[in-house]
């Protein structure tokens, strides 16, 4: 955590942006081009329904502490990683303030 709180307008950003954050290569939800969105991981439909800030937080930071098996990668750890891209050796995929704004913008996606 930042100390600062998310934006939700900067957080859908990061997550539309596949180059970036590569959350929809994954997740289905409430995008513009449906065609575009994975379906490996639960739908972000509802998930600020589902889960509280925190928890949407733990499975961006931590997801093997949930399920040692995930395929999610840890979007903001460096050390004990062994399944990582090149571009990311060394450095965290979002940092510590645009996982707030992921949080922040998926905590607004509630169930009709």
């Amino acid at each position: 955590m930042t100390g600062q709180p998310g934006s939700p307008e900067r957080g859908r950003q990061i997550v539309e942006n596949r180059q970036l954050s590569a959350c929809l290569l994954c997740h289905s939800g409430p995008f513009p081009e449906p065609h575009l969105q994975g379906t490996v991981g639960p739908s972000l439909d509802g998930v600020g329904s589902r889960l509280t800030p925190g928890e949407i937080r733990l499975r961006l930071v931590d997801p093997a502490k949930l399920n040692p098996d995930t395929v999610m990668p840890s979007y903001n750890a460096v050390d004990g990683l062994t399944r990582v891209g090149q571009a990311w050796h060394g450095k965290p995929v979002l940092t510590a303030q645009q996982i707030e704004d992921v949080v922040a913008f998926l905590a607004t996606l509630r169930a009709p």
